[in-house]
């Protein structure tokens, strides 16, 4: 047992559901020993800075992310964790990367103007000039409108978006308020209507993208520029193009501030003649497509070894900023806790393995590929149209198919909402897991964590693991400015970030795996529900 001598009057004193201090064993002084080394020798941002400041951007597949896989494997060696390595998924794409994006207009005033281009997207070789046309179109059926028009033109897609002043603040921390608001859950609607309608529009979606791709090229159109999604001079961009050889690219494409791109509209409008010129330094880094690389580590379990507690985040990001929120602070927690785990001389019952994914953003495909080898997966659909859905949207193709190792897998703990500090953890459902995080974060009430929410939340790489069954976890953190001013925009940076809330949530993440990793008890697990 890890009830240590006075755990239970600590425990009562703690605020928190007492059942579940008493059912629940917590080892009150390794959590003493976790919370020093976290919050008075931490290197968490140690950490955190060198993946922004000194690798930067880590799209999948670039010589960025090359480097931080190495630099990550390295420091994983240097604690002396074991089994330290790259693991391969199969034909991600190619590698690309930039160096410069400039777009000026010309004329009686000079203006530069702010724009970024998207990823997997060619560059201009040199700067180009052109007259701007505005184009709109919506459907395969509205490229007809433009053929033999778009020669020499620098295209300005779609359409001004109005100014709409923000309401709240850009910065957000919960409070009791909102954190009690999470504890409602809402019955899902059936999603069989609406996961068809995903696919369609995705199908379509992806039809007029590469149609355009090589309408643009063939007609000689010289780049093109989106609106940012976001107003307030940010730049939200993601891809572009497209990673897979031997498929069409495109011609260079960006995406500019709205307070830029709006009186370019209203020029055009207006019958004026607006020439730009564009300069995008951008490149692929390899001729033909190649695996991307998950990075993985682990402290080797005893009693227990051939059992595995997973803790993760997603390595890669997209290119515009530093990567910092997303997902930098996820992964520099996700290192801190194994190194805190280390150097407090923590020996598990089970392995603690710890991974950092690769492909995050363009579907969890890294933590996909992972769990197919190694645990369970849904057999590959024959049907080309739903071969090429993502794993999210596609048909039923038959029952789960498990490895021997499937039932050997403890539980999954994944960071990717931003730098914020965390509140509590989501249990995905699993009604049985809530006294577990219950007591487990009982010891953490005094630096802001209480909350254990029975919702889901998605869109992150702890969804590879509970699409299976097998339990994955996302904690619950203040948003800060996540999704206001960071998510996928060129201010993702380091100035973003809160280097307490990375130490707290170092502490709780080692805490929380140490003692999944010494329950007698295997982690609970929710009834895998047949597809529909």
């Amino acid at each position: 047992m890890m009830v240590k001598r006075g755990m239970l009057a600590i425990a009562l004193a703690l605020s928190g559901p007492v059942m579940a201090q008493q059912s629940e064993p917590v080892d009150l002084a390794m959590v003493g020993k976790i919370r020093q080394q976290a919050f008075h020798r931490s290197q968490v941002m140690d950490i955190f800075s060198h993946l922004t400041e000194t690798i930067g951007p880590r799209l999948t597949n670039s010589p960025a992310m090359a480097e931080a896989n190495r630099w990550t494997r390295e420091r994983f060696s240097a604690w002396g964790l074991d089994n330290v390595h790259d693991e391969p998924f199969a034909d991600f794409g190619r590698g690309w990367e930039f160096t410069r994006a400039s777009v000026e207009m010309l004329g009686d005033r000079v203006l530069p103007l702010h724009a970024l281009p998207k990823a997997w997207t060619p560059g201009t070789d040199g700067a180009v000039e052109g007259e701007l046309v505005q184009v709109k179109i919506d459907t395969l059926a509205d490229i007809e409108k433009y053929r033999g028009t778009l020669r020499g033109k620098v295209l300005l897609l779609g359409d001004a978006r109005e100014y709409k002043r923000g309401t709240e603040a850009d910065s957000h921390r919960h409070d009791a308020t909102s954190l009690e608001g999470l504890q409602a859950f809402t019955v899902p609607k059936s999603d069989a209507a609406e996961r068809a309608k995903r696919v369609k529009e995705y199908s379509e979606r992806q039809a007029l993208s590469r149609a355009l791709n090589a309408f643009f090229v063939e007609e000689g159109a010289l780049a093109s520029i989106s609106i940012s999604g976001w107003d307030n001079g940010i730049i939200r961009v993601a891809g572009g193009g497209s990673r897979k050889a031997g498929e069409p690219v495109g011609i260079p494409e960006l995406a500019m501030i709205a307070e830029h791109f709006n009186p370019l509209v209203r020029a055009l409008k207006d019958g004026q003649k607006v020439r730009l010129r564009v300069d995008v330094a951008a490149r692929f880094t390899d001729a033909q497509d190649q695996p991307g690389y998950n990075t993985l580590a682990e402290i080797r379990g005893s009693s227990k070894a051939d059992e595995v507690v997973m803790l993760g985040a997603h390595l890669d990001s997209w290119h515009s900023g530093t990567g910092a929120a997303d997902n930098a602070a996820g992964v520099a927690v996700m290192m801190e806790a194994m190194r805190i785990l280390k150097a407090v001389g923590a020996t598990p019952k089970r392995t603690i393995r710890v991974a950092l994914w690769s492909g995050e953003e363009q579907g969890l495909i890294g933590s996909q590929a992972y769990v197919a080898r190694h645990f369970a997966h849904y057999p590959e659909p024959t049907d080309p149209a739903q071969k090429a859905l993502p794993a999210s949207l596609r048909a039923p193709t038959g029952p789960l198919v498990k490895t021997r190792d499937y039932d050997k897998f403890a539980v999954y703990f994944n960071m990717d909402n931003g730098s914020g500090r965390f509140r509590g953890i989501y249990a995905q459902e699993n009604l049985a897991a809530m006294p577990v995080f219950e007591a487990w974060l009982a010891p953490f009430h005094d630096v802001g964590a209480t909350t254990v929410a029975s919702r889901n939340t998605g869109s992150t790489d702890h969804i590879s693991f509970d699409r299976v069954g097998l339990p994955g976890f996302q904690f619950i953190q203040d948003r800060l400015d996540y999704f206001s001013n960071v998510h996928h925009s060129h201010l993702d940076t380091w100035d973003h970030a809160e280097p307490e809330d990375l130490k707290q949530a170092a502490a709780i993440v080692a805490s929380f795996v140490y003692h999944a990793a010494m329950r007698e008890q295997r982690f609970p697990r929710k009834d895998l529900l047949p597809a529909e």
